[in-house]
């Protein structure tokens, strides 16, 4: 049988039926069949692999909703070829890619162009996102309609927020009519444009200059304001302030259909992390204080955050290697948003039930992808986890094609050890 395996003794977390069980999961032809207690009942397909999964965790694959590639036009910071080798690695089935390439996903031929690269390259899953405006300009909007028909999940403008307040109302009211989500990364274009880190005590002891809270918070409410006059689906990518969660939460009780994100660097590293200048720890949003990232944890923990996202963003040596203020921000994270994030439930400050929903259940289901579920019939993209594995990273065994991680000798305990994809074992330790 393709792609045809038994995975017994494991212990079955899906979120998308609360079941946290051990048992059985059995997968013909790339479907599962079965998963549960009850499942080994079900018989063995004939041909099938079968893996004695005893002390191991099975997840839905993880799915990351905010990955940059450098392809096309960037090539030598990222492929779709090689950030699919490391989302395999870190346990991730599916990544919704960002349009800011060269050129930009704006329009159907680029949708389709990273389909056909993805079919013919990928490990994984790859959807492309597009662009919500003709070269991420602010001023003109793609024709949404058209790219959804053609494969995009998502519209977004990448770093940029949607500046021009009238473009973003005209945008949200016609995707309504699609279904199509709008996610904005809520960056105001002139409050703290000359900042390059977090606005405190610390950056002034730096001499850099800051980013304050307000930088993301005003043009978030002006964008919750819009989604609630529009009743369009809005999404706030990556916010990193408590602040940012009340008004999200406040826009919900109005009746706005609004969903947010967070960066696993926001949630594992603080300011003071960035030390004597370390270029690979400047990132956007910045790292906030240590008093908001527990504020923000806390926030994930009782589900008023939405999703955990790497935000992969690859730099090469060039636009690294510089004095902090002239570095470029952006971090690799495929390879570690599940380890770290794991850091949260040995700790105790979040359930693992709700960090695997924040990684696959719940992006799948914000962004309407075929994923996120070990449901009998679904499609076999599972995750296996030893919860208690240690490792240490090093740049070595990146499979990034960027090195650029703030993890750097990090240790860790607990990663993937098996990625399936439609049943098909695309990594293993």
């Amino acid at each position: 049988m393709r792609n045809s395996i038994v995975l017994k003794n494991v212990r079955i977390l899906d979120p998308s039926r609360d079941l946290d069980e051990v048992g059985t999961i059995i997968v013909k032809d790339g479907v599962i069949v079965a998963a549960g207690a009850d499942a080994q009942n079900q018989g063995t397909p004939a041909g099938a692999e079968v893996r004695d999964c005893t002390g191991l965790v099975a997840a839905p694959g993880l799915v990351d909703a905010r990955v940059h590639i450098g392809e096309p036009g960037a090539e030598h910071r990222e492929t779709i070829a090689s950030a699919s080798r490391a989302a395999a690695a870190g346990g991730v089935t599916s990544i919704i890619m960002m349009p800011d390439t060269d050129p930009v996903i704006d329009d159907i031929a680029l949708v389709e162009f990273v389909k056909k690269t993805a079919k013919d390259k990928s490990l994984v899953n790859v959807y492309p996102a597009a662009a919500i405006t003709k070269h991420l300009a602010g001023e003109e909007m793609t024709e949404i309609g058209l790219l959804m028909e053609a494969g995009a999940v998502a519209f977004t403008d990448g770093r940029s927020s949607v500046h021009d307040t009238q473009v973003l109302r005209r945008v949200m009211t016609y995707a309504r009519e699609f279904g199509a989500v709008i996610s904005c990364e809520t960056r105001d274009k002139y409050l703290g444009a000359t900042g390059v880190m977090h606005e405190g005590l610390f950056a002034s002891w730096l001499g850099l200059g800051g980013i304050p809270k307000e930088a993301e918070l005003i043009p978030l409410e002006r964008d919750l304001r819009i989604a609630k006059l529009t009743r369009g689906n809005y999404h706030a990518a990556m916010i990193s302030v408590p602040e940012s969660v009340e008004a999200i939460e406040l826009a919900k009780v109005r009746g706005a259909t609004v969903t947010c994100g967070i960066s696993i660097n926001n949630l594992s590293l603080n300011e003071n992390d960035i030390g004597e200048y370390r270029t690979f720890f400047k990132l956007y949003p910045p790292l906030r204080s240590e008093g908001d990232r527990v504020a923000m944890v806390d926030a994930l923990a009782r589900g008023a955050i939405d999703i955990i996202v790497s935000s992969h963003d690859p730099q090469d040596v060039d636009t690294k290697r510089l004095p902090f203020g002239e570095a470029a921000d952006g971090a690799v994270g495929l390879e570690t948003m599940l380890a770290a994030a794991l850091r949260l439930h040995h700790s105790g400050q979040v359930s693992l039930m709700r960090l695997i929903d924040a990684m696959s259940t719940r992006p799948a289901r914000i962004f309407g992808l075929e994923a996120g579920t070990l449901k009998p019939g679904a499609k076999a993209d599972i995750t296996l986890i030893d919860l208690d594995d240690p490792w240490l990273v090093s740049k070595d065994m990146l499979l990034s094609r960027s090195k650029n991680t703030p993890f750097e000798d990090a240790r860790f305990s607990g990663r993937a050890v098996a990625t399936y994809v439609a049943g098909q074992c695309v990594y293993t330790i």
